[in-house]
């Protein structure tokens, strides 16, 4: 955020990691700065003095499809060069809120008797140098008031307080308000609103929440970041929002792991003798035949014939090709026959070896059948749009749903702030056959259905019912992931928050990739490479955290559907065992339950790993 005055150029505000723009502080979102609050601008307010663009196919090509577009670029977020001569660059922030309270040191006594800490609340437009000024004509220092309006839809504004104290829209401006605290402050209970032109009429500040009142109206359809004139027409209702909450913005992102396409060979192949050769092809015999040929042999050499005659079909048929999800075509290459992926090149994107399994315990022997070591690996992340007061997160696929209520980064998209980071990992592949077995164990059905119960209450308080259950194998390898993170961590030199997860549970496979998912230095150290040459040892580790928890037995007791407690999206997890940073999970530390990885205190029969570990 940098701005300029009279040709000369003015240290920004403030400032912030390309990262936090996206996952934090992104358009929209709030930022408490060391004299104000700001609203971060939309992408129409963010200023280039050269835009760096950040290039990954698949995920434009998803993100055009989401969006309905036809094309859409991907930039970094744009850096202060800190140059005085420098074109200007940085991100337009708006003030808001506009409302602000005092730094007096005065008391209120009640009607009841009751002292209340008091202070003016005052709109920015009768603010005198940037100060409140007293009755003894002194300026006080202001502070922004801690407490918002917004929508699900995300659109945000000032409360109108007049019309709050006064319960009535009628008003005029006229007369002072003021804030009265009692207790820590933090009780809304004990925050009133006074109207000292109205003989001091107070209003508890709690009754903004009270649930089908609708007390602050309905919502403007303001949308500040975009510009202090943009608004849509909205039917919801306003609802109070305290700005540092966690609630008040959630980041929409998208990631891919940057791969090579495992498809692009062969197309390019079968591309070279198509016309000439395979168009007349209507069997895989014909296939075989015509590979005896000279000039079809040398193109197809390296591909399979099913495969060969699989694209031949597919362009007889006008078909495109197959739609693969952004996680399927990530595990599909993971999960390839060759024994390394990539090329082993200073800088390269992604490059991956199998690790021999020979050896392997007999507690995991046909269960996990694929080790590989990613020794390079290339993360870009895209910011879609955010929401407030509920989050949306992608789907187990890693693919968005945009039917939330999704508030845009810019008046009319045509690119998407994005940023890459590079890295490494260690990927582990569970056996399909394993997986489904398990499945029909008694133990395991019966878990199912506590689960899905829980899950069912929290569609019910969340009014989600769009809502989808990702599975009992996405809960069990997320559960064994958050576990192998937790013991990893202990040895691999990164910290358990720089490590991130991606898991893989669908009909194209289960998995789970472990990688570091910092833009600094410290992603690409070689730990979790390293980590994964004895990645047994490790997982033995993480299924012996998984047993006992220092919460137990209520935490292995856990009922999801209970609605005192309302973890309805965990079994047996708790900050004692299962859950991590929220920065290193895919889910917001949802969708847990160690007794599906191992038994515990007070279930035995629905351990994926059932065997004691040695």
């Amino acid at each position: 955020m940098s701005r300029k005055s009279r040709g000369k150029k003015i240290p920004p505000t403030g400032e912030l990691r390309k990262s936090q723009l996206l996952t934090t502080f992104g358009p929209g979102s709030m930022v408490d700065l060391p004299n104000h609050s700001v609203l971060i601008g939309g992408l129409d307010h963010w200023q280039f003095a050269k835009q760096k663009r950040v290039f990954d196919e698949r995920l434009e090509s998803y993100l055009c499809e989401l969006l309905s577009l036809d094309e859409l670029t991907l930039y970094e977020p744009p850096v202060d060069s800190g140059d005085p001569a420098a074109p200007r660059s940085g991100i337009t922030a708006f003030l808001f809120p506009a409302w602000f309270l005092a730094q007096v040191d005065e008391t209120y006594q009640a009607p009841d008797g009751r002292l209340y800490r008091t202070r003016p609340l005052i709109p920015w437009d009768r603010l005198v140098k940037g100060g409140y000024l007293d009755r003894n004509r002194k300026i006080i220092s202001v502070i922004p008031v801690r407490f918002v309006q917004a929508c699900v839809k995300g659109h945000i504004s000032d409360i109108d307080w007049y019309a709050f104290v006064r319960e009535t829209y009628d008003h005029d401006r006229a007369g002072q308000l003021w804030f009265d605290e009692g207790g820590a402050g933090n009780d809304f209970a004990e925050i009133y609103v006074r109207d000292e032109r109205s003989n001091n009429r107070r209003r508890q500040l709690s009754h903004a929440k009270i649930p089908g009142k609708h007390v602050l109206g309905k919502c403007s359809g303001r949308k500040p970041w975009l510009g202090p004139r943009i608004w849509d027409p909205c039917e919801e209702h306003n609802r109070l929002l305290t700005r540092s909450a966690s609630n008040a913005y959630f980041s929409q992102i998208i990631s891919v792991i940057a791969i090579p396409d495992t498809d692009a060979a062969l197309k390019g192949a079968v591309d070279e003798v198509f016309e000439d050769y395979l168009q007349y092809c209507e069997s895989v015999e014909d296939v075989v035949r015509e590979r005896r040929k000279a000039r079809v042999l040398n193109a197809l050499e390296v591909h399979d014939t099913q495969a060969v005659w699989g694209d031949i079909q597919r362009r007889k048929s006008g078909a495109a090709a197959e739609h693969r999800g952004i996680k399927q075509a990530e595990i599909e290459t993971l999960m390839a026959s060759p024994d390394s992926v990539g090329e082993d090149v200073p800088g390269g994107d992604f490059y991956a070896r199998t690790k021999s399994l020979e050896g392997l315990p007999a507690e995991f022997q046909g269960r996990l059948d694929r080790v590989v070591l990613v020794h390079r690996l290339r993360e870009v992340m895209a910011q879609v749009g955010f929401t407030r007061f509920e989050s949306s997160m992608p789907d187990i696929d890693g693919e968005l749903s945009l039917h939330v209520e999704s508030a845009p980064l810019a008046r009319e998209t045509t690119w998407l702030p994005a940023i890459e980071n590079k890295g490494e990992g260690v990927f582990l592949s569970f056996s399909s056959d394993a997986v489904h077995g398990w499945l029909r164990q008694p133990g395991v059905r019966a878990r199912s259905e506590h689960l899905i119960a829980g899950f069912e209450s929290w569609k019910e308080r969340k009014g989600a019912q769009d809502a989808t259950f990702p599975g009992l194998p996405y809960v069990m390898l997320h559960s064994l992931s958050h576990l192998l993170i937790t013991a990893v961590a202990l040895e691999c030199g990164y910290s358990a928050s720089a490590i991130r997860e991606r898991v893989y549970a669908g009909k194209y496979g289960y998995g789970i990739l472990l990688y570091t998912g910092t833009a600094g230095s410290e992603g690409t150290l070689g730990g979790l490479v390293e980590v994964g040459r004895d990645i047994e040892s490790h997982l033995q580790r993480a299924l012996e955290l998984g047993r006992l928890c220092s919460n137990d037995p209520v935490c292995a007791q856990h009922d999801p559907a209970n609605p005192h407690e309302e973890r309805f999206l965990h079994g047996s997890a708790c900050h004692g065992c299962v859950l991590i940073a929220e920065t290193s999970c895919e889910r917001r530390n949802e969708f847990l339950d160690r007794a599906l990885v191992v038994p515990t205190v007070a279930t035995a029969d629905t351990a994926f790993f059932d065997g004691e570990v040695t």
